[in-house]
């Protein structure tokens, strides 16, 4: 298994486990974080979570080398049976999550950051929400979660030119609560989640749904909308270039269509 998931005490850790690949996401490991996520849902012991990465890099994104031809209708339903799954799960957990982040944290694994609730960002962290690159707009409810802690001219920049940018930067955006040095990264993670799992979390829980509610429309809206947009970008020109200029590691020739 590449995701896995450690109980000390009351706190769980989830790590992504592929560190070779930059642990960048298979479909294999999206159905394991769905799992993950459900397990610990459900589970009353557990009252703070932990998310990171294995080795110099929290997630790179998808695993490109992974990824099928498939038409509009299996792109569709890839969507929404994994990534929309594990993030509206993520996104769910009645109980604190927080990021521990350490190297690369782009594409979708900028995402899966956004969808915690608070970021600890090592000083080697780099952020990025780079689906230009391959023709694609962000999925995993990215544009959802910047659109509301950014901006929206910050939010749009950071989406069209797919630049990406340091821990500090993004402390500084509010995307990153703290900087830490890297080698008191899942220290300090340990000890918020202890702490956090120490106070009352139904309460805690509960706060979070109402910060989801006042936030606006709700993520599940967005989900159904991007649902739309990201199988249909599967199919363009663009994004079959993009996945190939990457593969062939060359600058892609974009068209706009």
């Amino acid at each position: 298994m590449h995701v896995q998931t450690t109980i000390d005490g009351a706190v769980a850790t989830v790590m992504l486990n592929r560190p070779e690949r930059m642990n960048a996401l298979t479909k294999e490991m999206r159905e394991e974080l769905i799992e993950a996520f459900q397990s610990l849902r459900f589970n009353n012991d557990v009252r703070a979570v932990i998310l990171t990465g294995a080795g110099t890099n929290f997630c790179a994104g998808a695993d490109i080398d992974k990824m099928a031809d498939q038409d509009l209708r299996d792109r569709r339903d890839r969507l929404q049976g994994l990534s929309q799954t594990y993030m509206r799960i993520l996104h769910a957990l009645e109980k604190p999550v927080i990021c521990a982040v350490r190297g690369h944290a782009v594409g979708i694994g900028m995402s899966l950051v956004l969808g915690c609730d608070i970021v600890l960002a090592s000083d080697t962290a780099r952020f990025g929400q780079t689906f230009r690159r391959i023709g694609y707009a962000p999925d995993g409810g990215g544009i959802w979660f910047l659109a509301r802690r950014l901006p929206m001219n910050i939010a749009k920049e950071l989406v069209f030119t797919g630049r990406v940018f340091d821990a500090a930067e993004g402390k500084s955006l509010g995307l990153v609560n703290h900087v830490i040095p890297d080698a008191e990264l899942m220290d300090r993670a340990n000890a918020m989640a202890a702490d956090l799992a120490e106070g009352p979390t139904f309460a805690l829980g509960l706060s979070k749904k109402l910060f989801h509610v006042a936030s606006g429309p709700s993520l599940e809206d967005y989900l159904e909308y991007e649902a739309f947009v990201q199988p249909t970008l599967g199919m363009t020109h663009d994004h079959k270039e993009g996945v190939t200029a990457f593969k062939e590691k060359r600058k892609p020739k974009f068209k706009g269509r």
